[in-house]
């Protein structure tokens, strides 16, 4: 069981953060509070094509700030384009930058950050608290509602070399400033919908599950559990709908507070392994993943798994602890299945003889620290071979 003191001293990163309709117009504005002349616009092709770059692009010109783009960016960002961006910085003589886009775009931007201060490789930088000279000024305006970059002191890079993910968390990696704003949401498609809905969904429960986790940390996860069950059904039935998008990046923003602050566990180390191997998108594989390690999880914190439940809208009282555990699994499940995503982790390419792999990889990935229950190599390998 888990034991936790209420009255244990915490600390707590959060970046100064606008919610809200508007906000990404209000990027030259806080471009010149900074006092930035020129900054590096990290995006990619696709908030490009949506005009969303565009828009923000109207408001550094409206505000007499100079910009250099970057988009560059593909999914499950590189350190090879970590290091293409900071070398388009450093050339173009910037001060700052301005990250539009998903996790993908904010990650390689505070990547870029990290390097173009500390002069290193990204993949140095691989661990807790490793980060020694803070990176420039980075205004992070998100288009997704997932991943929560943009409040968080974490980035996931991509060693393709190794075809692995690098954890890198880092109080130096809290944006400066992040211009939260729904609109950009109603250009998204169904699966980044869900993709992104389901990373946020895991953020909140692992963090409110973290044996880091504290009574503020608990308080927006489970804000961020009922937003995302009840918002994100209606995103997929609704998708142009303003307020319902709204609700979706409201839970994204609540797990993002939670998870920086409290961490996550083995959902996230495992996805970590197989989208390094497989380049799957990071929301799905979390969704693939979080019923089965939730299972394997429970013994360890039936309290706070029993309160996920309840968020959920399940009523364990009266039920057996075997009994709660498996309504848990299947809610997770049924939930899932009911935003599409029906297919196990073989059907997107992992094998058998794969396990013995993504577990070793999963065994050493920081995120492992904070899991609710110490787990070996052997099973995590058995949580694998379950979602297959």
């Amino acid at each position: 069981m888990l034991a936790r003191n209420e009255l244990e001293l915490r600390k707590f990163f959060a970046p100064e953060f606008i919610f809200g309709c508007g906000a990404l117009e209000l990027t030259g504005r806080y471009a010149r509070n900074f006092g930035l002349r020129k900054v590096l616009l990290v995006t990619d092709a696709g908030v490009t094509g949506a005009g969303w770059a565009g828009r923000v692009c109207g408001s550094l010109d409206e505000a007499g700030i100079s910009y250099e783009m970057f988009d560059c960016v593909f999914e499950n960002p590189r350190s090879c384009e970590v290091t293409a961006g900071a070398e388009v910085y450093h050339a173009a003589e910037c001060q700052g930058i301005v990250a539009v886009g998903g996790g993908s775009p904010m990650d390689c931007a505070k990547g870029i950050g990290i390097v173009s201060s500390n002069r290193r490789n990204i993949l140095a930088f691989e661990g807790i608290d490793l980060v020694r000279m803070p990176g420039p000024p980075i205004i992070c305006i998100p288009t997704t509602a997932g991943s929560s970059a943009d409040v968080s002191q974490f980035a996931i890079i991509t060693n393709e070399a190794e075809q692995r993910k690098v954890a890198i968390i880092s109080k130096t990696l809290v944006p400066d400033i992040a211009l939260i704003d729904p609109l950009p949401l109603t250009t998204m498609n169904t699966t980044l919908t869900v993709d992104t809905g389901m990373d946020a969904f895991s953020h909140a429960i692992e963090a409110y599950v973290s044996n880091a986790s504290s009574p503020v940390t608990d308080l927006h996860a489970l804000q961020a559990i009922g937003l995302e069950v009840s918002a994100l059904p209606d995103a997929l039935c609704a998708p142009g709908d303003l307020q319902t998008r709204y609700r979706t990046m409201l839970s994204s923003l609540h797990a993002g507070l939670a998870f920086s602050n409290a961490s996550i566990g083995a959902v996230h180390a495992m996805s970590h392994s197989i989208s390094g191997l497989f380049d799957l998108t990071h929301g799905r594989a979390n969704a693939l993943l979080l019923e089965h390690v939730v299972g394997y999880n429970y013994i360890a914190a039936p309290d706070r798994f029993d309160e996920v439940a309840r968020t959920m809208g399940l009523r364990p009282a009266g039920l057996s602890g075997h009994e709660r555990q498996q309504a848990l699994i299947r809610a997770i499940g049924d939930f899932r299945r009911s935003l599409g995503i029906g297919e196990t982790l073989s059907e997107v390419g992992v094998e058998p003889g794969d396990l013995p792999e993504l577990a070793r990889r999963a065994f050493v990935d920081p995120c492992m620290a904070t899991n609710p229950r110490r787990l070996k190599p052997e099973e995590i390998e058995e949580i694998y071979a379950a979602a297959l």
